[in-house]
């Protein structure tokens, strides 16, 4: 970062709302713009965030307008903020950059920096906002490409260096440095991100109680350690001294370790691929929606149906003002991912699905819903069309 000075594009991984703090800190003494959903000009004030240098959009769609507003920000020698992930870890791990990272950059001929933050996730992970007061903040600023270096690179060789530096593994990092998170409901929310027992195999049956992880329907627990380990404990015991007990299960191919909580997050995420693959795949849910048209307030939509398959998203609801049922159509290829929330200002789970006018937060009503295991089968269905249409980024 010697000497470099704006204009350039910066990539922030994101953990947390810390990550908003973080950023500027490591900036300085430079000012930024930022690129930010618009639920956060609705929830701290358009007049607020404009003049913080937040640019406006809606998640996981292709907004020709915020490029314009991006290029407008390097034109006038400015520092262009962005993270590419669109929304917080759900266990501690990264995930995959969209290709339209490294074509944007290409575009905008000037430097590309990221910002790696470690210990944000750890500090308020989004299952439980609470602040363990122990973990430990740190930021590695790197300045991966130069403008000369961005010229001579492929826009698949941008994304596979960028992608390089936006790797993290909180939990890895929290036990290689020897962090003791001691708060006492430390595990309490983590079903919501590892909902489905690797013993009985059963979803949506996880629970949570102070320091320790179970499963309603075939009785297993783990303990969370101080170091963010999962300990497997005796069936139906609970004990006050705790050693850590490597946990396998056999799944086929290989076994998994399940003392690891990203191992775990991931091989849920084999399980619905292999759902996918099967053609056992399918979401049908009652969803209350909350629509937010601009950044002024939300609208009461009321109920819904949500129905989710390989084919993508079909949304069915009242529009404000209508009598009469419409039906919107999300096709896999054109979401890259969505936007999940664990406990969405108090009212629960929701998933958000956007057109270029309007956001509608979704909240379900009733059993078989989690925005985990949703998020998980959106990726893979954008890779299998994309595959199928044979989209490459060169």
């Amino acid at each position: 970062m010697n000497g470099l000075k704006p204009p350039y594009l910066v990539l922030g991984t994101h953990h947390a709302f810390m990550d908003f703090c973080v950023t500027p800190l490591a900036l300085f003494p430079y000012r930024a713009n930022y690129v930010s959903e618009l639920e956060g000009f609705e929830a701290y004030g358009e007049w607020l965030y404009r003049r913080i240098g937040c640019l406006g959009t809606r998640k996981f769609v292709n907004d020709l307008a915020l490029v314009k507003n991006i290029k407008r920000v390097i034109d006038r020698k400015g520092i262009l903020v962005l993270y590419p992930e669109a929304r917080y870890a759900n266990v501690g791990t990264y995930s995959k950059l969209p290709e339209s990272v490294g074509k944007l950059a290409k575009m905008l001929k000037v430097p590309v920096v990221v910002i790696n933050m470690r210990g944000n996730y750890l500090q308020s992970p989004i299952w439980n906002l609470t602040i363990r007061k122990e973990a430990i903040l740190d930021a590695t600023i790197t300045q991966v490409f130069t403008k000369e270096e961005l010229a001579k690179a492929t826009v698949s060789e941008i994304n596979d260096k960028l992608q390089e530096f936006l790797v993290y593994d909180e939990y890895a990092w929290q036990y290689l440095t020897k962090q003791a998170i001691t708060y006492k409901k430390r595990a309490e929310g983590i079903e919501l991100a590892l909902y489905q027992c690797p013993v009985c195999k059963c979803e949506f049956q996880m629970a949570s109680e102070g320091v320790e992880l179970f499963c309603k329907y075939c009785g297993q627990r783990w303990y969370m350690t101080e170091y963010g380990k999962m300990e497997h404990l005796p069936l139906n015991q609970h004990t006050k001294k705790h050693t850590i007990h490597t946990f396998y299960y056999e799944t086929g191919e290989s076994a998994v370790d399940f003392t690891h909580i990203p191992n775990w997050y991931e091989w849920q995420r084999n399980q619905v691929i292999k759902e996918i693959e099967n053609g056992t795949y399918f979401l049908d849910v009652e969803v209350h929606i909350e629509a937010l048209p601009n950044a002024v307030n939300f609208i009461d939509l009321g109920e819904g149906r949500l129905v989710h398959d390989k084919n993508g998203f079909k949304l069915t609801f009242k529009k404000y003002g209508s009598s009469e049922e419409k039906t919107l159509h999300f096709l896999p290829i054109t979401m890259t991912s969505i936007h999940t929330e664990y406990n969405y200002r108090g009212n629960g789970q929701c998933v958000t699905l956007s057109t270029l006018d309007d956001t509608y937060f979704l909240f379900p009503r009733g059993e078989g819903f989690n925005a985990t295991k949703i998020q998980f089968a959106t990726e893979y269905l954008y890779e299998v069309e994309k595959a199928k249409q044979g989209i490459k980024i060169v």
